[in-house]
């Protein structure tokens, strides 16, 4: 499903991954559509689960996907993570024979599908497990904003960890041919005088791209929106938030 890297696939980097990614307005996003829906509800490359045990926290049935085995056994030490059904498997190939009335990929995991034909595969496997009147949301970064431009090596973020102050960092390095930013991830070990580097690479494309590939899935977008409180998407926002079903029948 993804370009998972040595970033998402090593432990030692997912067990960093919440220290500098914590519960943001997009959590508090799904986590409402996820109440809405009642569930089930599915969770397409869940990450370290963060999200996924909130929503099972809240009496909501959840399975959680991820291909990143460092991603996953985070997840699986989580608070609450029996609640959830965890899942090892790319998205492409995901094929669980249940049916959900949610089904959501945040984290910018969308960004991870590096060629249309993942996307296409991985938009399809959505639509598999869709229900009838069920609703698949994702997220994707909007390029006219060109976020990689602030991934530098001067913007430093710092967190407490279980070994010590950890302090984070990025370079990015961006390809107009593919629209495919290659990323260099730096953790500093304060307090232990080392550092350990990671990669990963994403991918941005524009709105019309994005419809045209969900599109191509057999879906329909029914909304977009531009932000975290759902304003209606436009070319100067931050966000391209797609929230797609299955076609309505004639």
């Amino acid at each position: 499903m993804t370009d998972v890297g040595d970033f998402f696939d090593d432990m030692a980097f997912a067990e960093l991954y919440d220290h500098f990614n914590p519960w943001a307005a997009c959590d508090d996003f799904y986590l409402a559509e996820a109440f809405a829906s009642g569930g089930p509800v599915l969770d397409i490359g869940c990450g370290t689960g963060l999200l996924a045990c909130r929503i099972a926290a809240g009496g909501v049935a959840v399975v959680g996907e991820e291909p990143a085995a460092g991603m996953l056994q985070v997840a699986r030490t989580r608070p609450g993570t029996e609640r959830v059904a965890w899942v090892e498997s790319d998205g492409q190939s995901l094929r669980l024979g249940q049916m959900f009335d949610f089904i959501y990929m945040t984290g910018h995991a969308f960004q991870a599908l590096l060629t249309d034909a993942d996307a296409v595969a991985v938009l399809k496997s959505a639509a598999l497990h869709l229900s009838p009147n069920g609703r698949f949301v994702f997220e994707t970064r909007n390029p006219a904003l060109a976020a990689w431009r602030n991934w530098t090596p001067d913007l430093t973020t710092e967190a407490m960890t279980t070994e010590g102050r950890v302090q984070c960092f990025h370079s990015a390095t961006y390809d107009p041919a593919n629209g495919i930013v290659a990323i260099t991830h730096c953790y500093r070990y304060l307090d232990q005088g080392r550092e350990r580097i990671g990669h990963s690479r994403i991918r941005f494309i524009d709105y019309d791209h994005l419809a045209g590939l969900i599109a191509q899935a057999g879906l329909e977008m029914t909304a977009c929106y531009g932000d975290w409180d759902r304003r209606p998407y436009g070319p100067d926002c931050k966000e391209i938030i797609a929230v797609t079903g299955l076609p309505s029948s004639p």
